[in-house]
């Protein structure tokens, strides 16, 4: 729903520790990392107030505590190398690919300060009277989906799934209208989306850096002098003038930020208030998904999962 060419514009990636943000007694060259695996014991900001650490190079969102301008050692902050296998292993049955990156322990501080409902991953066979049915427990609506008046072949399924790529990725199929979610021993969890029309489309590698649910949504001011009937939308919100997340809100019910090189890409995979434009080249570069479809994937998908759009 972005152009990818305002990224710079909106977001100069940390703009660095603002003086009250002080280093904390940092050990020598040649102990290189802090307590959770960071690179080094500073924050850092963007022009958003949103604050970051360092950790293998990469900026990561940091919710932890923070004391006198300094981040506090929270163990909880982080997954070590030992509890990501473990729950990595837990999740795919087996361990993760050498190198593998730690991720977060907890999502990156809400945009509307919505918590994220506990669900339970439900890996057996597809009951779409209860997958597409109404979800409750969330702070807004979520509506029942018509979905025996649905294109069939766009509705969340298990299906075989030949790719080089490592369980817990996300392969974006535009051409044929599909995400799927890499499980182990050839599989993978297919669901429909809709994805950008000719001339807002994308492809390559990029990170979740962060999921939100119940995201605010910030249109950019192209799109919003592109489309007039935004500005009756859009108000004055905490990190720009926006739609605040909610019912009506196009990011729907849940949406993942795919980040590239450390930068913001502003393209997302998100819930939608259109499911009609599931299976359509519709959208203004983003992947929207059925609501339902965009709260299941949320909650299998970890901060620092791949993303490969082909």
């Amino acid at each position: 729903m972005f152009k990818p060419t305002q990224s710079s514009n909106r977001r100069k990636l940390l703009i660095g520790a603002a003086s009250s943000l002080a280093l904390m007694g940092l050990a020598g060259p040649g102990l290189a990392q802090t307590a959770g695996g960071y690179d080094d014991a500073r924050l850092y900001k963007d022009q958003n107030g949103q604050l970051y650490r360092k950790r293998a190079g990469q900026y990561v969102p940091y919710g932890g505590p923070v004391v006198n301008g300094r981040p506090v050692e929270d163990p909880s902050a982080a997954l070590d190398a030992d509890e990501y296998a473990r729950r990595r292993a837990e999740r795919y049955g087996e361990p993760p690919p050498q190198g593998a990156p730690a991720v977060e322990a907890r999502p990156a501080p809400k945009q509307a300060g919505y918590p994220v409902p506990e669900r339970p991953v439900d890996n057996g066979p597809v009951d779409y009277a209860r997958a597409y049915g109404p979800v409750e427990g969330e702070p807004f609506t979520v509506p029942p989906i018509p979905y025996k008046k649905f294109n069939q072949t766009f509705l969340r399924a298990e299906v075989d799934y030949r790719t080089n790529e490592a369980p817990g990725t996300i392969v974006v199929d535009p051409r044929a209208h599909f995400l799927y979610l890499v499980l182990p021993n050839g599989r993978a969890r297919r669901y429909g989306v809709g994805v950008g029309k000719q001339g807002f489309s994308w492809s390559g590698a990029a990170t979740v850096n962060s999921k939100q649910a119940w995201p605010d949504w910030y249109p950019p001011k192209e799109m919003i002098e592109r489309r007039p009937d935004l500005k009756s939308q859009v108000s004055k919100l905490q990190s720009g003038v926006g739609v605040p997340g909610g019912s009506g809100n196009p990011l729907g019910a849940r949406a993942m930020y795919l980040w590239q090189n450390n930068k913001d890409t502003l393209f997302r995979i998100h819930g939608t208030t259109e499911p009609q434009s599931i299976g359509k080249s519709v959208s203004s570069g983003c992947i929207r998904m059925i609501n339902q479809d965009a709260i299941d994937l949320f909650s299998r998908v970890e901060v620092g999962a791949k993303v490969v759009v082909l």
